[in-house]
């Protein structure tokens, strides 16, 4: 399928339309929450929660007996948040650290809904329960009522962020500062946790148990890189993770063999491995040039410290010298002596040079630098 045959399509489609609008919010509710989560340093989190809901999808099939999406979707989220406030007890009570805590809680849930898993496997209405696309996600499943429900999520999630934004930032970067100016620091982390888990039980039919995490923390990891704001951070995680919900929805629909999920989350990898390389402030590739700017800055002021170590001698500063001096100090090329005449810090007369006053300014400069730092 092409471009233009697929938006064509987008139009008239219902099914296409319903899927691309609930990937694209879900994407954007997962970079603004997995922001936070991000930097809270609970990057595992969607990970554990993400996998403490499946025992809840499958005890609410076998209370309920029917594929009830609203049900299985409750019980998911009674056994995340269940999954949460035991990471936060052990935690809290223990000696254990979060990793450990979290580790500990993705497996034990996980393997009691697999465990579920396969008993309802063998219940006489086992193909009514269609589990497993809880467990790698099945977006062309998403009816019109769960993109609303994602939108309203989406939108009382952005209301509460606004509301508590200023509390939110203190919880983030100064607990302790936040504490002693009256907020209530519990409830604000029960708050925060409440919405991550409430994001990753709702994204749970689109991308699914196993890929959740990658969904949270991916949009966020990109925005990282751009920013040390953290409003801009969410606004452009919001930003990645929707444009990764429709781009992979589209090459999705693009081919019969590829399922939305997976695709969506690959999308998502590759805004971040293009913000961790071309990224002005960390990125690789923009570091690398600043350190060869920064070795080259070096070499030429190297060069300007031992021109002015020679020119000082003289009362007149701009009495010319010959170049071939020059070739006794390590490192000189004539490359050097062009940016020094770029710069304006010497003039070149064919085999001749001498520092101009601005050059011998910043040579004292550097060479008293120089002096001090031996």
């Amino acid at each position: 399928m092409g471009i233009t045959e697929y938006i064509d399509l987008l139009f008239t489609d219902y099914t296409l339309q319903t899927v691309t609008l609930g990937t694209a919010v879900l994407g954007a509710l997962c970079g603004m929450l997995g922001s936070f989560a991000v930097l809270r340093k609970q990057s595992l989190l969607g990970d554990a929660i993400s996998h403490a809901a499946l025992p809840g999808i499958a005890i609410a099939f076998l209370i309920t007996e029917t594929k009830n999406s609203n049900a299985l979707l409750i019980g998911a989220l009674i056994s995340g948040l269940i999954g949460a406030f035991w990471i936060r007890g052990i935690v809290k009570n223990t000696h254990l650290k979060s990793d450990t805590a979290l580790g500990l809680i993705l497996s034990l849930f996980f393997g009691f809904g697999m465990l579920l898993l396969t008993f309802i496997q063998k219940m006489p209405n086992a193909n009514q329960a269609g589990l497993n696309k809880y467990l790698f996600g099945q977006a062309a499943t998403l009816v019109s009522s769960d993109v609303w429900t994602m939108c309203f999520i989406a939108g009382l999630s952005l209301l509460v962020l606004l509301v508590f934004w200023k509390e939110f930032k203190l919880l983030l970067f100064d607990a302790d500062y936040a504490k002693s100016l009256g907020f209530n620091i519990k409830f604000l982390d029960v708050l925060i946790t409440f919405f991550i888990v409430l994001c990753i039980v709702i994204g749970l039919q689109a991308v699914g148990v196993v890929l959740m995490s990658a969904m949270l923390l991916a949009p966020a990891a990109a925005a990282r890189q751009w920013t040390n704001s953290l409003g801009v951070m969410v606004l452009l995680a919001a930003i990645f993770g929707s444009f990764s919900g429709v781009l992979g929805t589209a090459i999705s629909a693009s081919s019969s063999n590829l399922s939305t999920g997976p695709v969506i989350v690959l999308i998502a990898a590759v805004f971040v491995l293009f913000s961790f390389v071309f990224s002005p402030k960390r990125g690789l590739l923009f570091r690398e040039i600043r350190y060869w700017n920064n070795r080259n800055d070096l070499q030429l002021h190297k060069t300007l410290a031992f021109m002015y170590n020679i020119a000082k001698t003289h009362k007149n500063k701009e009495h010319p010298h010959t170049v071939k001096i020059l070739n006794n100090f390590q490192g000189f090329t004539k490359k050097s002596l062009q940016k020094l005449e770029d710069r304006e810090y010497i003039k070149v007369n064919k085999s001749m040079w001498s520092l101009t006053e601005k050059g011998f300014d910043k040579a004292s400069n550097l060479y008293n630098q120089l002096e001090n730092n031996e």
